[in-house]
């Protein structure tokens, strides 16, 4: 059986009295030990609340938390043996990385030896040899991010945590980032739970992702069970903004969307359901394609892809096409069809 790195068992928080509202509501889940949960959902969901609970940052009104099988509920920050990544960075500005880096340990008591091996070991780790002297006003938003990263690894938590560590950052240094901390988590064997609103990113780095809504777990699962197999219509949009199609689910297992016969990725119950069908699922062909008949309403080029707005008989459908040597006009008659491999049901 895998060990628990960390477990939430019915853990509520609210902010004032018993009458106030529960911010996060009777919640479970557990994080494996040596993997990388990420924690999704929409501003206002209760993900950095969570995560602040598991910090000790704040304490639950309810239930109980446990970190490597030990009962951490009532125990402050500094007993937990836990680090935090902020979405800030956090860095003393008159310090040098070599200063940031080891600060928590020097605070901590540890021989001057120590602390040194250890502060170079977790620079080493995450690519920061050479720069001991400078100062993160001379660094750039990446190297700030390392050095954050190293602070906390330095400190050999039993859990690191990731409050959106990546917002700061550009699109590409995003891409790289994310990279190296998955990296980073598996060599080194880290319990990580990582906070993000970012679907694309908690895809790439997760070993297992929780979907929160309204101070709820919505979902948990693998990344490919929550794009294939949502089991909500809430889950469906979230991951990769599907668009929801009333349809039929037929005795032979097939699923009736409009015009449109489709095979569903997992087996479903006959029945009235919801097709969650992402924009990428979607190919565009020529009207004599049979399929699903429209015309573009509207269009975007973005270098790889085209976006495209096509209206049909089942109203308005946003679609993202890699073909980019057509050159879709507005008013074309197109043909929407999706591929043999199946499409997620949600019930009705």
């Amino acid at each position: 059986m895998t060990q628990a790195g960390i477990e939430f068992k019915n853990v509520g928080k609210r902010y004032g009295g018993e009458r106030s509202p529960l911010v996060v509501k009777g919640i479970s889940f557990t994080v494996p030990k040596g993997s990388l949960t990420t924690i999704l959902g929409p501003s206002g969901c209760g993900k950095t609340t969570t995560l602040r609970m598991i910090a000790g940052l704040e304490t639950p009104s309810s239930g109980q938390i446990l970190i490597d099988g030990r009962d951490v509920t009532h125990l402050g920050p500094a007993e937990r043996n836990v680090s935090m990544v902020f979405q800030s960075y956090a860095l003393f500005p008159h310090m040098s990385v070599l200063e940031n880096v080891s600060y928590g340990l020097s605070v901590s008591g540890v021989k001057a030896a120590e602390i040194l091996e250890r502060a170079h070991a977790a620079m080493s780790a995450v690519g920061l040899n050479g720069y001991d002297e400078r100062l993160p006003s001379e660094l750039s938003g990446g190297q700030q991010q390392r050095v954050a990263v190293a602070r906390a690894l330095v400190l050999e938590p039993s859990v690191l945590l990731f409050d959106e560590p990546l917002s700061n950052l550009d699109a590409r240094l995003r891409r790289s980032m994310r990279e190296e901390i998955r990296g980073l988590q598996q060599r080194l064997g880290l319990t990580v739970a990582y906070v993000t609103h970012d679907q694309s990113e908690a895809l790439a780095v997760s070993d297992q992702i929780i979907v929160m809504d309204q101070g709820l777990v919505a979902q948990a699962g693998t990344p490919s069970d929550l794009y294939e197999r949502p089991c909500s219509e809430f889950v469906a949009g979230f991951m990769g903004e599907a668009m929801l199609f009333p349809g039929q689910a037929l005795a032979d297992g097939s699923v009736q969307v409009g015009t449109l016969r489709l095979k569903a990725l997992h087996p479903v119950q006959p029945g009235p359901i919801k097709a969650a069908i992402r924009p990428e699922a979607w190919t565009v062909g020529q009207p004599s394609e049979g399929g699903l008949a429209g015309v573009i309403a509207k269009k975007a080029y973005l270098g790889s892809i085209y976006e495209l707005t096509v209206d049909t008989g089942l109203g308005p459908i946003f679609v993202v096409s890699s073909d980019v040597a057509t050159d879709w006009k507005l008013g074309d008659a197109v043909s929407l069809n999706l591929p043999s491999r199946g499409i997620s049901v949600v019930p009705a």
